[in-house]
């Protein structure tokens, strides 16, 4: 992705700035530990907590504790922030960094509309007029794609998907002939979220459907776009989206079972969705996305051309299948995410972060930034995602289809 002549002028650095010390900090700080042939130098973290922003700095022997946001982007050292927050704070934190100077990376899902403010769970579709949600959440990604491109930085979309191995595969595949994609097939679900913030809409901006059906829509937006491209290009987007969600964890009689295997807790988000998405060219989509299956997460999407089928399995994987009577005896090895279990057969990820397709996505943004050519995921790719899960909101509410274009 490097242009020859860059690389023949040696390794450069891209030094980073964090905010955030939990999840998601941690996995972008191992990946960029992949990146070769730029020097990805994470110099250091931020966070709300000061005590845990000092130990995930320890833990990862990173130089700087800021005391806040400010303090990262007045470091002339720093080139790229990195924002693994809650969704709410996105756009807040994005916009500041942009207009300092600072190139950003933004961890899914873009942005979100997350209520009127301050911690009332009065917000959200079940209790907001479902269009101005929309309204609300496409006008916050506008703001920072406007933002990037008023600084001349890039906005980068932490969208792993679109970088995983099995997705860039199929996309090189399809663009071997001349196919037509008629339909995908895409989902991203397990038996629940890291975060207790994602259980409630004033923090996360929405639940299943959009906090984990943004991969495989991500990856479905970005196959046809590609296809478009190739075809005339031009992106082929989508157009319009029927959609259903559902709270099934406070079924009455779900509530009444003991012991119960998968997270419960939602307060004013779903925890199961799907949406059927129509693409301009009359193709189709099905995303779905779930907090409430058994046996580990499970991130796929297949791609039914014309000319080629092709079934991209992120997770799980077969290449290591295990078995053990009792759990117990694999240890602390690690088996895979999710996984409520580690007795009998177990689909074992030699390496998750590998097949989720993160160390390509670190090295794409750094890339970037060192040898000045956009990103592969960027802010516009997340603005197309959040446009297409908060219409999906519309019409699950409203149930009728809604018009993207």
């Amino acid at each position: 992705m490097t242009p020859a002549s860059n690389k023949s002028q040696g390794p450069k650095t891209v030094t980073v700035a964090l905010v955030g010390s939990g999840f998601s900090s941690s996995f972008h700080v191992e990946n960029y530990k992949k990146v070769h042939g730029v020097h990805a130098r994470i110099k250091g973290v931020t966070s709300r907590h000061r005590d845990r922003a000092e130990a995930f700095a320890a833990k990862h022997g990173l130089e700087t504790v800021y005391a806040d946001l400010a303090a990262a982007v007045a470091d002339p050292d720093v080139d790229v922030v990195d924002i693994c927050v809650p969704n709410k704070l996105h756009e807040l934190m994005a916009v500041q960094a942009l207009q300092a100077g600072k190139h950003v990376v933004v961890e899914k899902p873009l942005t979100a509309y997350c209520g009127p403010g301050g911690d009332d769970p009065q917000c959200g579709i079940f209790h907001e007029d479902v269009n101005e949600v929309f309204a609300k959440a496409l006008a916050s990604a506008d703001r920072m794609v406007d933002a990037a491109d008023k600084a001349g930085k890039y906005l980068m979309y932490a969208e792993n998907w679109i970088y995983a191995p099995a997705v860039q595969k199929a996309n090189r595949l399809l663009s071997q002939c001349d196919t037509t994609i008629f339909r995908m097939v895409g989902e991203e679900s397990h038996s629940g979220t890291h975060s207790d913030f994602s259980k409630h809409w004033q923090h996360a901006g929405g639940g299943a459907m959009f906090n984990k059906g943004c991969h495989p829509a991500g990856a479905a937006v970005y196959l046809k776009a590609q296809e478009g491209m190739r075809r005339g290009g031009k992106p082929i987007k989508p157009v319009a989206v029927r959609a259903q969600v559902a709270q099934l964890t406070h079924i009455d009689s779900f509530k009444k079972e003991e012991p119960k295997y998968v997270k419960t807790g939602w307060v004013n988000c779903e925890d199961w969705g799907t949406m059927l998405v129509t693409f301009a060219d009359g193709s189709v989509a099905m995303i779905t996305a779930a907090d409430t299956i058994l046996g580990g997460i499970s991130n796929s999407i297949t791609v039914y051309a014309s000319k080629q089928t092709i079934h991209c399995r992120m997770v799980p994987t077969d290449c290591v299948m295990a078995y053990t009577p009792d759990g117990e005896n694999f240890g602390g090895e690690y088996i895979r995410e999710k996984v409520e279990t580690h007795t009998g057969w177990q689909s074992a990820s030699p390496d998750e972060d590998w097949m989720n397709g993160f160390p390509f996505e670190f090295q794409d943004f750094c890339e970037a930034v060192a040898y000045n050519r956009p990103p592969v995921s960027d802010g516009r790719l997340g603005r197309d995602v959040v446009k297409l899960c908060y219409g999906g909101y519309v019409s699950a509410i409203t149930g009728r289809e809604f018009r993207l274009d």
